[in-house]
């Protein structure tokens, strides 16, 4: 059954509640989140999005709660109703080099770097950053904050499209349908041709 407005709404509210206060007192609050830690190929990609609280977007939520036509509605809602949107990506080898958790803290801090603006507060998805700003590192943000929801959805929307691009160069992997997470396809192809130049060899495939 479709959402009536109202549920929109309430939908709004309910996931609003760690931005109000900061809204009221006038302070730009950035949500932060990432996608792309556990495949075995691709970026990690990370978002920060400053939504403007005076003109709600209905429908943001979780990512991984929405179906890619949702995500896909959505993401151009959130692109052009948000006071700010900032992308940040790490590479396969940076990864490697620094391990999947330091590298999706790196595009998150890019993230907020690439903002057109500075951000008062910053709310991310469980993982602590520092910079100039007030920072809350919420467990299970993006089901909780409706900023942080944002986020994973412009960056879910943006690294699927990535994996899709990486397919057309590397078409034996599959990577538009799995995304390069470890799917058994996923694996078979591995064992079959061996790692791409797009592929985390720190990672196990086998």
């Amino acid at each position: 059954m479709a959402r009536r407005p109202a549920d929109y709404q309430a939908l709004w509210h309910e996931l609003s509640q760690l931005e109000s206060p900061y809204w009221q007192a006038q302070r730009l609050v950035a949500g932060v989140d990432e996608v792309g830690r556990g495949p075995l190929a691709g970026p990690v990609v990370a978002a920060a999005v400053v939504l403007n609280p005076h003109k709600p977007i209905w429908g943001i939520k979780d990512s991984k709660l929405l179906t890619e036509r949702q995500r896909n509605r959505l993401y151009p809602e959130i692109i052009n109703g948000s006071l700010s949107i900032g992308v940040g990506m790490v590479g396969p080898r940076t990864i490697e080099r620094i391990n999947i958790y330091q590298a999706s803290k790196l595009a998150m801090t890019r993230s907020i770097s690439a903002l057109g603006l500075v951000p008062d507060v910053v709310l991310s998805d469980a993982v602590p950053l520092n910079g100039p700003w007030i920072v809350h590192a919420i467990v299970h943000g993006d089901a909780l904050s409706v900023s942080i929801g944002a986020a994973s959805i412009v960056a879910k929307v943006i690294r699927d499209r990535y994996m899709a691009a990486l397919d057309v160069a590397y078409p034996q992997y599959g990577l538009a349908q799995h995304k390069g997470y470890p799917t058994a396809s996923h694996r078979a192809m591995l064992q079959l041709h061996g790692p791409s130049p797009c592929h985390r060899r720190t990672f196990r495939w086998q």
